[in-house]
């Protein structure tokens, strides 16, 4: 079986080196800058204890494909659609990607549809080269069936996943997974707006409070705080790389690189889209969502808004 990792970005990147370092037949799909110094220079993967150089083959687009090729998409959610449009669409999707909206937006084009929900610290910001902060294992995931389930597929992509240094859990109910780690993502656009400074946390709590509210009100059920710390447990520790600033999470990194596009509209924004379809008022998502989207339209670096200004427009708001 090949992994066709689509968006080998600090996600992407990380996986499909954990799985050639377990020695399974990867491809890496990157664009531009990254993809010349993945074809020209490999992978260079950075850990708490270890550099390496991965030879990794690496595209900028589609190439021909094989029955056992599985589609690994670990873009962000606004590119999703953009991504996987040149791929033969009778190849399995894995959804390795925050939000909630993919694999329904996938399943309109591809009928075998896995959602992954990732718990990953890595940062991508250089050409080339991908941190990954994760330590005894590099991260964790629940993998299963779109809308639910888990097949032979599955079973397969975790037991590759776990003997390449992650923790990977087949779940029936993954969807159940990825909404609990949709409403940890609703801070996101507040680290990228605020940087992690004092007072942040309070909008968290917030913005979280906001969304579980919608959720409730609209039957969706998600994983609570309590079982990801059992699930995550100390297999995943965060430890420093000497040399290598930690940054901040994928919102962060959007703006860092300057991007022009950010995650919000899948994130804070599937909460206001729900607040609106249940009649529930989500001021503090709407203003998250507003504010990071002019940031990354600007192209302001993080930490361009003083958490006291954020909260003043949703207390306004």
């Amino acid at each position: 079986m090949r992994y066709i990792v689509i968006g080998a970005g600090a996600v992407g990147g990380t996986i499909g080196a954990r799985l050639f370092q377990g020695g399974h037949e990867v491809l890496l799909v990157a664009r531009g800058a990254h993809h010349e110094a993945l074809k020209t220079g490999g992978l260079r993967l950075i850990t708490p204890h270890t550099t390496e150089i991965l030879p990794i083959p690496a595209a900028n687009g589609p190439v021909p494909t094989r029955d056992d090729d599985v589609l690994v998409l670990a873009t962000k959610s606004q590119d999703t659609i953009a991504a996987l449009e040149p791929w033969p669409r009778h190849l399995p999707v894995v959804c390795a990607q925050n939000g909630v909206d993919n694999e329904r937006t996938t399943m309109r084009r591809f009928e075998r549809v896995y959602g992954m929900c990732v718990w990953l610290p890595a940062l991508h910001l250089e050409p080339g080269t991908v941190a990954a902060y994760g330590h005894p294992h590099s991260g964790m995931f629940h993998l299963g069936r779109y809308p639910q389930g888990v097949d032979d597929l599955a079973q397969q992509i975790v037991t590759d996943l776990t003997k390449s240094g992650f923790v990977a859990l087949a779940s029936p109910d993954v969807m159940r997974w990825k909404y609990g780690k949709l409403l940890s993502n609703l801070g996101n656009a507040i680290e990228a707006l605020c940087e992690r400074t004092q007072g942040i946390e309070t909008l968290r709590e917030r913005a979280r409070a906001e969304g579980t509210a919608v959720l409730e009100e609209a039957g969706i059920p998600y994983s609570t705080p309590q079982e990801e710390r059992e699930s995550r447990g100390r297999r995943v520790d965060i430890l420093p790389i000497d040399g290598v600033s930690r940054g901040g999470g994928s919102s962060w990194q959007s703006l860092a690189k300057s991007s022009g596009s950010i995650e919000a509209d899948y994130l804070n924004g599937e909460i206001v889209l729900l607040g609106r379809e249940y009649g529930i008022p989500t001021p503090v998502n709407e203003v998250l969502q507003r504010e990071a989207d002019r940031a990354a339209r600007e192209k302001l670096p993080p930490g361009a808004m003083p958490v006291e200004r954020l909260t003043a427009l949703i207390d306004a708001a």
